[in-house]
């Protein structure tokens, strides 16, 4: 049997679809039959060539923001990474990346801290077990990688963007710390900043307000509960984005701010957003060799704390998962992804995305 992909060669070069053999399914390892596959912003990055990835010799299946269906499950693959018992056919979602457990962050209980977390992600799909992306028909679960099974209450479009936009936000607001009472300010209303108005209301924050241009992500931002909305085309330059947000908080600025955006320049804006003795995370800037000048003493004197967060611990997806099933009432999850595009359609729907007319694009192979 065979599977479709789509494969990455170089930057600014179409994806095109092929055909792989399915794998022959390792011990520990799991084959899943993928129901969707969202078009995240690092895979946005990737094709344009900002990670460097790319050469024709070295085909690549990308994406990483997924739901799918065990279709096989190899010898001594009994159960999900929380114990829960799997087989066929049940739902699951995984952990994109790939701690060693072995290294000074990692066992000092740091795994999204793993320098070799992300290795596994450049493997070309030339070579068995080929199905390394989520951009497929098919995903090839990896021997000790961490898995976990969907609830049944949580739909396929809940459950897609869970891996990776929903705890990434999850794990970065644990971490930065959300008290009850806070003011937060999300910076970019797209997969990341959706998200994170629902994890920030749930985690105790009092008033919401979120940066954003784009009259859907506005939209969409409202119907999950901001406070406020800072839009850029009302407030076009930052000085006036501060002083709006500022005087939304009876002039002290924010608590906390989140920058999620991946726009350098957002980065110094964000700084004037933090009241004297806030918190301040980056998530969004992901890009290498982007750069802009940040007055130091903005911090010191202010007294405000930068924490940077990519990836997040394994736990944080199990319990991502709780979350949606606990709240799938209360936010319209499902709203945050597009219209879906068939595989074939992939090319289309990163166009869309690059060009912010969808908050996420979905692939349904």
């Amino acid at each position: 049997m065979k599977g479709k992909a789509a494969v990455f060669t170089s930057a600014g070069k179409p994806m095109e679809i092929v055909e792989y053999p399915l794998p022959k399914v390792e011990p520990g390892a799991m084959l899943v039959k993928v129901n969707r596959a969202n078009v995240c912003g690092s895979d946005v990055h990737i094709i344009k060539g900002d990670f460097g990835w790319g050469g024709a010799d070295q085909p690549r299946i990308i994406g990483h923001e997924m739901v799918g269906q065990v279709y096989e499950m190899g010898p001594g693959a009994t159960s999900d990474s929380a114990g829960q018992p799997l087989k066929a056919g049940d739902r699951v979602t995984y952990c994109y990346f790939f701690p060693c457990g072995r290294c000074y962050a990692c066992l000092h209980g740091q795994a999204h801290a793993c320098p070799s977390t992300m290795a596994r992600l450049g493997q070309t799909s030339a070579v068995p077990p080929h199905f390394i992306g989520a951009f497929a028909e098919y995903y090839y679960v990896q021997p000790n990688q961490y898995v976990y099974k969907v609830p049944d209450e949580v739909s396929d479009e809940m459950a897609a963007p869970a891996n990776c936009a929903l705890s990434q936000v999850f794990y970065g607001f644990h971490k930065i710390g959300i008290e009850s009472g806070d003011v937060v300010v999300i910076q970019g209303a797209g997969g990341l900043g959706i998200n994170a108005i629902a994890v920030a209301r749930e985690m105790g924050a009092g008033t919401i307000i979120v940066v954003e241009q784009h009259p859907e992500r506005i939209k969409l931002a409202k119907a999950f509960g901001a406070d406020h909305i800072v839009d850029i085309n009302e407030f076009p330059t930052p000085k006036e984005r501060i002083s709006r947000v500022r005087k939304l908080t009876q002039g002290r600025a924010a608590d906390v701010v989140a920058e999620l955006v991946g726009i350098p320049a957002a980065a110094r804006e964000g700084i004037g957003m933090v009241r004297m003795g806030g918190r301040y995370l980056w998530i969004g800037n992901i890009n290498g060799g982007k750069t802009v000048e940040i007055d130091p003493s903005a911090i010191i004197l202010g007294n405000r704390t930068v924490v940077g967060v990519c990836t997040y611990e394994p736990w944080a997806l199990y319990r991502v998962l709780d979350f949606l099933r606990r709240n799938r009432n209360k936010y319209p999850f499902e709203s945050v992804l597009s219209q879906p595009f068939k595989l074939e359609e992939i090319n289309t729907a990163f166009e869309m995305a690059a060009a912010g007319k969808v908050t996420r694009a979905t692939i349904v192979p």
